[in-house]
């Protein structure tokens, strides 16, 4: 592959990141290792992303945690190498997975808070329009709890929806 393309896959994964919430960094150290054919190791991530070794190792931890990459040895190596999880559905599963867990429940949970204090009675146009929002939320929740809840029925449910869009 030609190094500019891959640079340039890198950069736009890491901008990309950026506006799902994701760490820029993390963004970018995940497009490497799903560009490597080859397991790559902390140093080699840290080489060739320009980062600091403690940037790259703490990416790697979160990208482990979420299930994305895993750590693997090579006999006779005391290094840790990196491997990015080779099904494609199982890593964009698990991400959803995650950014559900850190970015949407605590929005609705924020939000349910919100309308539990008594301090919106005095306008009743906001409490009208947060409750709305509330009910619309809960109902994407309730989907989304449903879609998360098992792989491969999420799997079944996005083919579905996918028959509803136009061609």
């Amino acid at each position: 592959m030609n190094p500019n393309e891959l640079e340039h896959f890198i950069e736009s994964w890491g901008a990309m990141g950026v506006l799902w919430g994701i760490n820029r960094s993390r963004a970018r150290v995940h497009a490497l290792v799903l560009l490597s054919g080859d397991p790559i190791d902390l140093d080699e991530v840290a080489k060739r992303l320009n980062i600091s070794r403690g940037n790259a190792s703490m990416c790697l931890k979160e990208l482990r945690n979420w299930g994305v990459i895993r750590r693997v040895h090579r006999s006779g190596d005391r290094r840790d190498f990196y491997v990015i999880e080779p099904d494609v559905w199982k890593m964009f599963f698990r991400i959803a997975v995650e950014r559900k867990k850190r970015e949407f429940d605590p929005a609705l949970h924020s939000l349910r808070h919100l309308l539990s204090e008594n301090n919106l009675e005095k306008d009743k146009k906001v409490r009208d329009r947060l409750t709305q929002m509330e009910t619309l939320l809960s109902t994407v929740n309730l989907i989304l709890n449903r879609c998360l809840a098992d792989e491969a029925q999420s799997k079944k449910v996005l083919g579905l929806l996918s028959t509803f869009t136009p061609k």
